[in-house]
């Protein structure tokens, strides 16, 4: 059996079809693609050795410069699961756009307990996607975490 070797290869499969609306379905995807970019984009710059301090004003700095909103050091509400209380704060280094919890870290490693607590925070909280990027470790170690709204039950209680 002969075959046309100028025939389509790239045809899709259903497959492929699926694993695209995947990709689709990235929750902020072009906005994260950019702060992860700007985390990259501030290593490239500074290297390591320095505080955390200086890589957050540097990380501030490369974010304004691609044109993201930011706050500081703002303090969010952290909820009772059962009830829909506040039970405290917390006070991330960043948030971008209002949606994108970042923790600076510029340690020797990256801790089970930080991404532990980080992912605790998003669970309690307004917010669904969070970074912890670690500037002092030999190779700049960024952890992205998830935790979607739809899995917040307490949402539905602040609502009423």
């Amino acid at each position: 059996m002969q075959t046309n070797k100028h025939e389509n290869t790239n045809k899709k499969s259903p497959a492929d079809d699926s694993q695209n609306d995947d990709r689709e379905k990235i929750l902020e995807k072009d906005l994260c693609y950019k702060i992860v970019g700007a985390m990259y984009g501030t290593i490239n710059k500074y290297g390591t050795g320095f505080k955390e301090q200086i890589y957050q004003k540097a990380l501030v700095e490369e974010l304004e410069k691609i044109g993201l909103s930011l706050k500081e050091q703002q303090r969010i509400n952290i909820y009772s699961i059962d009830t829909g209380k506040v039970l405290g704060v917390y006070v991330p280094d960043l948030i971008v756009e209002d949606k994108v919890i970042i923790e600076i870290k510029a340690t020797n490693f990256t801790t089970n307990q930080d991404i532990n607590q980080q992912r605790s925070y998003l669970k309690a909280s307004k917010y669904e996607i969070a970074y912890l990027v670690n500037f002092g470790t030999p190779k700049i170690d960024v952890k992205r975490s998830i935790y979607t709204n739809d899995r917040k039950f307490f949402l539905a209680l602040l609502q009423k």
